[in-house]
């Protein structure tokens, strides 16, 4: 982050300081959460969670580096000391972003946020010097943590933002004000919690409405195939540029098709002129993650020539999101085990229909978590599309859930072994490392919750397998 005195930082948090004897010193290290990852300069940032408390690590932070501690308590170490550690990492994100002259650009849905900001990053950073989220970690302090990475050379921050529930993203908003603001789709993610997509709607459009006007540099990106998220745009003052395939967006995909591998090839217009696209992410879904990316860059002022090559050069980022491994005897792994959700889950089902064309094909899936009252209906409907995509075996993994993805498929017309419900990753693991046959595509997907990626993982244990699209 930019350097600031500890006095500076105690003003910001509203903290008091204790055992500093030198309130000018400056912190001039990364802010962390996690004691191992601290380097000289650094702030350490103590939580109590529930089975481990930061604040007992403090004294070997100072001692490894840190100039000073962001605690709840005095730890008799250098500190400045706050009543919330995660309000006061906000605040210091507030203050350092306010200090920049980066564009902040933030986006938010149901599906794809990761991977459509992975994509972002990627279009962006061959334009300027750009921060962006790492992984998933889009939450009150995952995005602080990677806004104060942010420095004097930065011009663009790509922030990912995460809810579960209204009134989350208006915070995260208020820490890190964007100037762009992109909203991907309006899905069936955490419907459980949200209750309905019709809040869910209200939470997601909070982004849009804390854009600045258009006479003030705001723009929201919007996705134009989801009526949900086109009805955002009565909500901001910012100007409204939208994206997706149908005939009145302002950046479209034209010509859409999926080759071999199941990779998509489109032509990306724009207003500014055309440019052929093909990607190397596997399935269709990405083709409007990669429209939303597009929309925000030509805003930033790239031209549609260097978007389309970054795009069609452009990788996977973060782990196990439809990470794509070929192992030496010609099984294909996808890995897109990080998280799952009805729209995630019917994509991915999808990229592996088409992958596999002419190969044998497996699902390996879980339970789709948070979808409340719902959860029944769909994994049954998941299920089904299973066997109606024609997957060669479903391996419905873990408890009731996976009961009913089975319960789908066998409802739908899967017989024999086509379908088979087991109650955990090992035997699912078992099952595959005696059954799976070169050529073999095999798809492994849940929430996070479950642990699937271990089944992926096994298959790839001891394997000299090329990774695709990274």
């Amino acid at each position: 982050m930019i350097p600031l005195t500890l006095a500076e930082v105690a003003d910001a948090v509203g903290g008091s300081m204790h055992d500093i004897p030198e309130p000018g010193t400056r912190v001039t290290g990364p802010v962390v959460i996690d004691s191992r990852e601290v380097v000289p300069g650094a702030l350490f940032a103590a939580f109590a969670g529930e089975r481990v408390d930061g604040h007992d690590y403090a004294a070997g932070a100072v001692k490894d580096g840190a100039v000073a501690v962001l605690a709840s308590r005095p730890v008799g170490v250098p500190a400045i000391v706050v009543d919330d550690v995660v309000a006061a990492l906000g605040a210091l994100a507030r203050t350092v972003i306010a200090r920049l002259g980066a564009t902040t650009v933030a986006l938010t849905g149901s599906a794809g946020k990761t991977s459509t900001k992975d994509l972002m990053a990627q279009l962006l950073e061959r334009h300027a010097p750009t921060v962006w989220t790492p992984g998933s970690l889009n939450n009150e302090i995952g995005l602080p943590l990677t806004a104060l990475r942010a420095d004097e050379s930065t011009r663009h921050l790509v922030l990912e933002m995460g809810a579960r529930g209204i009134g989350h993203i208006r915070y995260l908003t208020e820490l890190t004000p964007p100037r762009i603001g992109a909203v991907l789709n309006v899905g069936a993610a955490h419907i459980g919690e949200f209750g309905g997509r019709d809040r869910t709607a209200i939470a997601k459009g909070e982004l849009v409405e804390s854009l600045p006007s258009a006479m003030e540099g705001g723009v929201a990106v919007l996705n134009a195939d989801d009526p949900l998220v086109r009805a955002m745009a009565s909500r901001t003052t910012a100007r409204v540029v939208l994206f997706g395939e149908g005939p009145d967006a302002d950046v479209r995909g034209e010509n859409v098709r999926l080759n071999e591998r199941g990779q998509a090839l489109f032509t990306l217009r724009t207003p500014t002129g055309c440019a052929e696209v093909t990607l190397r992410l596997y399935g269709e879904h990405h083709v409007s993650n990669a429209l939303a990316a597009a929309a925000v860059a030509g805003e930033l002022g790239m031209p549609v020539e260097e978007i389309a090559t970054a795009l069609s050069a452009a990788g996977t980022l973060s782990h196990w999101r439809m990470e794509v491994t070929e192992r030496p005897d010609g099984v294909t792994v996808v890995n897109d085990a990080y998280n799952a959700n009805p729209d995630s889950m019917r994509a991915a089902l999808r990229a592996l229909a088409a992958m596999g064309r002419g190969r044998r094909t497996w699902a390996v899936l879980g339970e789709m978590a948070e979808l409340g009252e719902e959860s029944l209906t769909e994994h049954d409907a998941v299920g089904r599309l299973v066997v109606r995509l024609n997957v060669s075996k479903l391996v419905a993994v873990g408890g009731s859930e996976a009961a009913w993805l089975d319960m789908g498929a066998k409802n739908e017309g899967s017989w024999g072994e086509e379908s088979v419900h087991v109650s955990d990753a090992e035997t699912a693991i078992d099952l595959l490392r005696s059954e799976l046959r070169p050529g073999d595509v095999v798809l492994v997907k849940a929430s996070r919750s479950v642990g699937l990626e271990r089944v992926a993982l096994a298959l790839l244990d001891g394997t000299e397998g090329e990774v695709a699209a990274r």
